[in-house]
């Protein structure tokens, strides 16, 4: 049985940050309606709107490859069901809201460094926005738009 688009937003806050607290978990989930909602580029082009697509596209989001280097992911949104926190927050994404700090953003990583790099992706189709708490947000550049 395929999940619902609130129970696959809800399992993919969690997965992806779980442990980044209440404004972390906000932080994803604005990112990820960003690419839904997003009116130019890859995402629209992959993504067309649809939650699904978006976060189901190839090399985006860790938590839903069941491999990840050639060994078994023990982190993903088929492994740990979301508790109400994360039914919260999709419900509150869903619903239009964004986190204000991360603006317009569409990527988000944790460099596992202090300080995030002013460019992300690194092909300069995004700049540094915020981070919040481990992770890094950035708003696209005009060169995503030609992506």
């Amino acid at each position: 049985m395929a999940y619902s688009a609130r129970e696959l937003l809800a399992r993919i806050i969690k997965c992806e940050a779980g442990g980044e607290g209440e404004n972390g978990m906000k932080a994803v989930a604005s990112v990820i309606m960003n690419r839904v909602n997003v009116a130019d580029g890859e995402y629209l082009r992959i993504g067309q709107g649809d939650l699904r697509k978006v976060i189901f596209q190839t090399g985006q989001f860790d938590c839903v490859s069941s491999v990840l280097g050639g060994m078994a992911n023990p982190q993903t949104i088929w492994s740990s069901p979301p508790e109400q926190i994360h039914y919260d927050i999709a419900d509150w994404a869903l619903a239009g809201n964004r986190l204000y700090s991360t603006g317009e953003s569409l990527w988000y990583f944790n460099p596992y460094l202090p300080g995030c790099p002013y460019e992300f992706p690194f092909n300069g189709s995004g700049t540094f926005q915020v981070s919040v708490l481990q992770h890094c947000f950035y708003n696209p550049t005009a060169r995503y738009y030609t992506t």
